[in-house]
């Protein structure tokens, strides 16, 4: 756990930082939905939602950024309380607490904002460590996905 970390909003500035490792993590598609080819301005554009949404960075003391996480209101009309979120953490800093941090943060900032759910829609059952933080901070109850044939409707 690294002893001193900041949850803000997202600033421009942030955005180099945050896309030298979001890159691999979408690249990889092992532990995220969106397309492998997804480019920078997509993914720019996707990270940062419209209002409602929030997009956060985890901080250490030097204002390195060690993972982003973004809310976004899931649903409209009748579903229009419930929000959903992505977050995707540093490989180098995986295993601090950065995940936890940025959960806790954008759950109870959510709540602030007025969302009474939150629903994730595409967690990886392989990415055990997700799987497990999210089940902790009672999101995630039973569904999750399997993406080794690659992501799929069914």
């Amino acid at each position: 756990m690294l002893a001193a970390m900041l949850i803000r909003e997202a600033l421009p500035h942030d955005w180099p930082t945050m896309w030298a490792f979001m890159e691999g993590i979408v690249r990889a598609g092992e532990t995220f939905s969106w397309d492998r080819d997804t480019t920078e301005s997509q993914a720019r554009q996707m990270w940062f939602p419209e209002p409602p949404g929030r997009t956060f960075v985890a901080v250490d003391a030097a204002g390195t950024v060690l993972g982003t996480a973004n809310s976004v209101r899931n649903h409209r009309g009748g579903a229009a309380h419930i929000s959903s979120a992505s977050f995707m953490v540093d490989p180098r800093h995986s295993g601090q607490g950065v995940g936890r941090a940025l959960g806790e943060h954008v759950l109870a900032q959510a709540r602030k904002d007025g969302f009474r759910a939150m629903q994730f829609n595409a967690v990886v059952e392989t990415n055990t460590r997700a799987v497990a933080l999210w089940r902790s901070l009672g999101v995630l109850s039973r569904e999750v996905g399997d993406a080794a044939g690659g992501w799929s409707a069914s």
